[in-house]
């Protein structure tokens, strides 16, 4: 076994770990980064970009198929899905996308570099595959996640998917049932929907897409709900899923408040969230501090767990397992091991999540639901804007969804918001950046809005909670 000693072990070759070795070299040139699957991001090869392509070209269709409302004559039966071009693009675009990022990796030294998958033996110490043993000073756990799939579902064989096996199909399906209602099953199912794959969508809670705003979450169930199947409040106990004689999925669902059905489909899309991977890694070798899912606690903003010169970066540390949150943990991490032991608190950016389904969602700063634990009833106010009267959403006829903000009742300062709607991608961005800024409401609406555009929806918002101030 080849022995090596570290300055730095950083486990995992994704966004958080490429982030974390890339920082702890600021400080020390002996630092080793450890993968044992392929080096990249989760986001470049099966996740945010290529979603993206994919829904890219289902709003491409969609659009082509809704233009009668303004006038525009189309024949519908000349709008054709060629599943074939669409996967070859989404996959080529996906491709380039990781080249980049393997541009990046294969710039570092070959031989800190290392395949494998790594084990803790003890605190300071890694196994890897059999073949490495190092002893480092400090180590970095970014390990990502993987998918949760339900053992029940096991039977299906690869009739059970993922969201990283949609991206390897060479065309698209005739149908697919997508179980979750978060981000991934929300943007894949609407995506196959309107690329003319025949989908239904179930949930086994009310919830859509992480909002817990009674008023927006409500919104949200009947916008999608008016555009595709959606089925929520599963009963699993009562719920059958099953393979047919002819290799079917065929799902017997009943929801919770007794309505049923069927709906038998190609493939049974798994999108019922993200486990962290940390299971698998040796922590039972260490007296490490963990929270229910196992996962190593760490303060967030120097990602430094109970063993201090151990710590935790992106999706491993079920903190927020979102891309930029990822990147900023690891320049975290690693900044802090590659100076260790002296560690510095690293900025932690306003909370700001985005589904990009259409209306699209957005969530900033406190969720409606932690609002109202931290302020109680009595200590904020809320402004709300409908979409569906806002001017330059009636006139693009995307005119859906609502938009909540949160602002503290004793000084008038942005808490929060929750959106469904159009362009709240971009309405989400200005909403971070003045709650990051600690701005009241009152000081966001001193800020310019022109005419006609859909950010005065949020000028409409600011002002109805203005005036409960």
């Amino acid at each position: 076994m080849k022995k090596i000693r570290a300055d730095v072990a950083v486990i995992g070759g994704g966004t958080a770990g490429m982030g974390a070795f890339r920082n702890a070299r600021r400080h020390t040139d002996n630092v080793y980064l450890i993968e044992g699957h392929v080096f990249g991001t989760t986001c470049a090869r099966v996740g945010c970009m290529p979603s993206k392509l994919l829904i890219a070209a289902a709003e491409a269709r969609h659009h082509a198929l809704a233009v009668e409302p303004f006038g525009i004559r189309l024949d519908k039966s000349s709008v054709q899905t060629d599943g074939r071009a669409v996967m070859a693009r989404v996959k080529a675009e996906r491709d380039r996308f990781v080249g980049f990022v393997l541009e990046d990796v294969e710039a570092w030294p070959e031989d800190r570099r290392i395949k494998g998958h790594a084990r803790f033996i003890d605190a300071h110490t890694l196994h890897i595959d059999g073949h490495t043993e190092i002893t480092a000073g400090r180590i970095v756990i970014a390990t990502g996640s993987r998918p949760v799939v339900p053992l029940q579902w096991q039977a299906l064989g690869d009739r059970l998917i993922i969201n990283d096996d949609v991206f390897s199909w060479d065309t698209l399906p005739e149908s697919v049932a997508v179980f979750g209602t978060g981000v991934i099953g929300l943007e894949l199912g609407q995506a196959l929907h309107r690329l003319g794959v025949r989908t239904a969508v179930f949930g086994r809670s009310g919830n859509i897409g992480g909002l817990s705003d009674p008023g927006v979450l409500e919104e949200a169930r009947t916008v999608f709900a008016e555009e595709f199947p959606l089925h929520l409040n599963l009963d699993m106990d009562k719920t059958a899923v099953s393979l047919d004689s002819s290799g079917k999925v065929q799902i017997e669902w009943q929801d919770k408040n007794g309505r049923s059905g069927r709906f038998a489909a190609d493939y049974l899309l798994s999108a019922a969230g993200r486990r962290p991977n940390v299971d698998n890694i040796g922590l039972e070798n260490l007296n490490i501090a963990t929270d229910a899912r196992g996962v190593p606690t760490a303060d967030p903003h120097t990602m430094q767990t109970g063993i201090p010169h151990i710590f935790i970066a992106g999706d491993a540390s079920n903190q927020l397992p979102l891309l930029h949150e990822a990147a900023d943990q690891g320049k975290i991490a690693g900044d802090n091991a590659g100076r260790y032991p002296h560690i510095e608190k690293g900025l932690r950016r306003s909370p700001l999540a985005i589904v990009f389904s259409d209306p699209q969602i957005a969530t900033v700063g406190l969720r409606f639901a932690e609002v109202e634990k931290q302020y109680g009833t009595g200590g904020y106010v809320t402004g709300s804007v409908s979409f569906r009267n806002q001017g330059r959403s009636r006139v693009m006829r995307v005119n859906q969804g609502c938009l909540r903000v949160y602002a503290a009742k004793s000084d008038g300062r942005l808490l929060g918001a929750e959106a469904v709607g159009p362009a709240v991608e971009h309405l989400a961005h200005l909403l971070a950046w003045a709650h990051q800024m600690n701005m009241s409401v009152p000081q966001m609406l001193d800020m310019p809005f022109y005419h006609p555009v859909i950010e005065e929806g949020l000028r409409t918002a600011l002002r109805d909670a203005a005036a409960k101030l």
